[in-house]
């Protein structure tokens, strides 16, 4: 959808500066890399009321207008008083002489020897620099408070002027995708609407005869087509447009139409199926003959080859991702390379996976030379620890071994067998898929 400029770098001069490279043999590293530097952001920019703005990406950095908190205020009920006032040794007997609301600050003077009644956020008196909590006083009437020493020093449980943002200073960076934690600073600082980059369209389709959409009959060695409804699910999680142009078969004429379509129509493009060795259909020969597109096998498991690049028709251009057709190796390859290479089209700061530490309970086996993601079951034990185990077979057809795990066990390129009790890295699911 976007005009058919060259990208930063075409694809063939990135890789050509790589001496290592092996489109046969790419490390998951080095794919990441090449796709980190090739696709570039869409530059389109639209205004929202912060309540449609959950998910998107923020395009330009908020910068705080108002210091917040307004004013120094009270972290607690209990006595606003001078901290000079706080006795050195045994107990010290204040004069209550008014209460300050939150919303309702007492107008009155403070002095030696006096203190306020206050509530929490309560703006503080003048010349009050500490809150003693109610339940540190010794014992308190409508007139008299008496605190006792050695509870708080001077300035505590006083919350400052600008001590959560400052006037002037950057509340939200630009890139960050809004959680409803932002929403909310957003409105404490009075801002009603944010500019954000527009959703990322994108479409994506299946190859193949053997596939039959949901409703069809399910011939003799035909397959339901299951790819399509589980990248509907990753990229509606993402936030995109997404335009479902449903199952391509075997036909070049078909094939290229689908592609050019999608050149014209979207941002990038999404396949499954028609990019291994040896495919029997015309996928491949078509996104070459479109674009500036790489067919790689990856050093990985599961999904070893996929294709990447750009592919063009009439004047516009579009990312293309080609990816394996088992159900695991696409939502693998999708997580793994798609999905950080999407966020950075929509804007978003880069951010790695988060990889924690569990003990692995199962022994697993692991050849050095690829990088493998083995589904897994992370769960807490009585010690507090994070312990993992495998769903069992690991085959990439077995989807329903995904819907299982809440994780991926990841095992490193250079890595081998894995022991029961050893320590392995995970990426768990939940706010991922």
């Amino acid at each position: 959808m976007t005009t058919a400029s060259s990208s930063k770098d075409q694809l063939h001069d990135i890789v050509s500066c790589l001496s290592d490279y092996d489109p046969k043999a790419v490390p998951v590293s080095q794919a990441q890399d090449i796709i980190r530097q090739f696709v570039q952001p869409v530059n389109a920019i639209e205004k929202l009321a912060i309540r449609q703005a959950l998910g998107r990406v923020l395009a330009a950095p908020v910068i705080s207008g108002i210091n917040v908190p307004a004013h120094d205020n009270s972290a607690m009920d209990g006595y606003a008083l001078q901290g000079n006032d706080l006795p050195h040794q045994g107990h010290r007997t204040l004069s209550v002489i008014g209460t300050a609301y939150a919303g309702r600050a007492y107008q009155g003077t403070v002095n030696a020897g006096e203190c306020v009644r206050i509530m929490t956020g309560a703006v503080m008196p003048d010349n009050c620099d500490t809150v003693i909590p109610q339940e540190l006083t010794l014992q308190a009437t409508e007139l008299e408070v008496t605190i006792p020493s050695g509870k708080l020093r001077s300035g505590d449980n006083r919350r400052l002027k600008g001590e959560d943002l400052a006037c002037g200073n950057v509340a939200i960076s630009e890139g960050k995708v809004l959680k409803p934690a932002d929403l909310g600073l957003l409105a404490s600082l009075g801002i009603a609407e944010v500019a954000v980059h527009r959703r990322l369209r994108v479409a994506f389709f299946s190859t193949g005869d053997e596939l039959r959409s949901l409703g069809e009959t399910l011939d003799s060695g035909c397959v339901y087509d299951s790819n399509r409804y589980t990248i509907y699910g990753m990229l509606t999680r993402l936030g995109c447009d997404i335009v479902d142009m449903g199952v391509i078969k075997d036909d070049p004429d078909a094939l290229e139409a689908a592609f050019r379509s999608a050149a014209e129509n979207a941002d990038a493009i999404i396949t499954s199926g028609g990019v291994s060795v040896g495919a029997a259909d015309y996928t491949k020969q078509i996104m070459g003959t479109l674009g500036d597109v790489a067919f790689w096998t990856i050093g990985m498991r599961p999904g070893r080859p996929m294709a990447f690049g750009k592919i063009r028709s009439n004047g516009k251009s579009a990312y293309l991702f080609g990816l394996p057709g088992n159900p695991v190796a696409v939502m693998v390859t999708f997580y793994f390379f798609a999905r950080q290479a999407l966020l950075h089209m929509m804007g978003a700061t880069a951010t790695e996976p988060l990889l924690v530490t569990a003990v692995s309970r199962t022994a697993i086996r692991k050849r050095p030379g690829r990088t493998e993601y083995q589904r897994g079951i992370a769960t807490m034990n009585g010690q507090g620890q994070l312990e993992v185990h495998v769903t069992g077979s690991q085959g990439s057809g077995i989807l329903r071994s995904m819907s299982e795990a809440n994780c991926m066990i990841v095992l490193s390129h250079d890595q081998s067998d894995v022991m029961p009790d050893s320590l392995v890295q995970i990426l768990l699911f939940e706010g991922l898929i």
